[in-house]
């Protein structure tokens, strides 16, 4: 078998997975993404490989290397239409929407009258969210008119199409905690609670994560907004609340999980290799 790595640097992450190959015994190739050159109009030759696991930090380098990829028949853990609709949190919603995927209630508006709008009629606080990005930044949580009004008049003059387009959620309040859930095929694997005084919780802005267990009801709704999104290796994050249960809040790909094996103790990163080698084998 041979596995192509795509990368655009080695984290954490990268050499946990490049540990898990090799205690496998599998042969792989690393395949920078800041060198690679697709000569699109030659086809497949010299991509022979059973199947890629792409590890891009770059989003833009990630999909039009995967839609290359896919369109040449390679396989590719994730699909170019994973990445490209998880990577979009108003695709993400839609498509969870569509699948019936309980989430808290979104709005889009395309101009900021209407997102005015929109915010009023949501009542206070909301949170505006990029469509594109990661790591809890750029979030705004909404008080007020005047923050509302402000931070879109920023939005507005930022230019940028992502930024022209506003995505409204409601605020919704998750007592100091999260869910970060783990999906692997049919499968969730593993789960951490991400928790932090601030009203965002992503360990990547210092959220402390322990582990969350994973029930019937917590694995049969990550698996669905997965499978919502196209399936794969996904990692989806819930919020918990009295009145409606547990609520998806994004679904995220190429994740980051160094923080995660601890308090889980799965062996995430192995669990990603053996679901790339079932790709390339024709069993997932």
């Amino acid at each position: 078998m041979r596995i192509g790595f795509l990368y655009s640097r080695v984290r954490v992450e990268e050499k946990l997975l490049l540990e898990a190959l090799d205690r496998r015994g599998l042969s792989y190739e690393l395949i920078d993404d800041r060198s690679l050159v697709f000569d699109v109009t030659a086809g497949r030759s010299g991509w022979s490989y059973d199947v890629v696991l792409e590890r891009c930090v770059n989003q833009s380098h990630a999909l039009y290397a995967l839609k290359v990829l896919n369109d040449w028949g390679v396989k590719t853990v994730n699909r170019f239409e994973v990445v490209r609709d998880c990577g979009d949190k108003l695709f993400t919603t839609s498509l969870l929407a569509a699948a019936g995927v309980p989430q808290p209630r979104t709005r889009l508006a395309l101009t900021p009258d209407a997102a005015l709008q929109a915010i009023e009629e949501f009542g206070y606080p909301v949170v505006l969210k990029p469509v594109v990005g990661s790591w809890g930044r750029l979030l705004a949580k909404i008080n007020d008119r005047e923050a509302a009004e402000a931070v879109i008049e920023h939005k507005d003059v930022l230019g940028s199409y992502q930024h022209g387009i506003i995505y409204i959620q409601e605020y919704v309040e998750k007592r100091g905690r999260d869910i970060r859930a783990f999906v692997v095929g049919d499968e969730t694997i593993g789960a951490i609670y991400r928790e932090s005084p601030h009203w965002i919780t992503n360990t990547a802005r210092g959220g402390k994560a322990s582990n969350c267990p994973v029930g019937d009801d917590l694995n049969r709704l990550c698996v669905g907004a997965a499978q919502a999104l196209g399936g794969g290796v996904v990692a989806v994050d819930v919020f918990e609340t009295e009145d409606r249960g547990y609520l998806v809040n994004e679904v995220n790909h190429t994740m980051e999980f160094r923080n995660s094996i601890a308090p889980t103790g799965v062996d995430i990163p192995g669990r990603i290799v053996e679901y790339a080698v079932a790709v390339a084998e024709g069993r997932a």
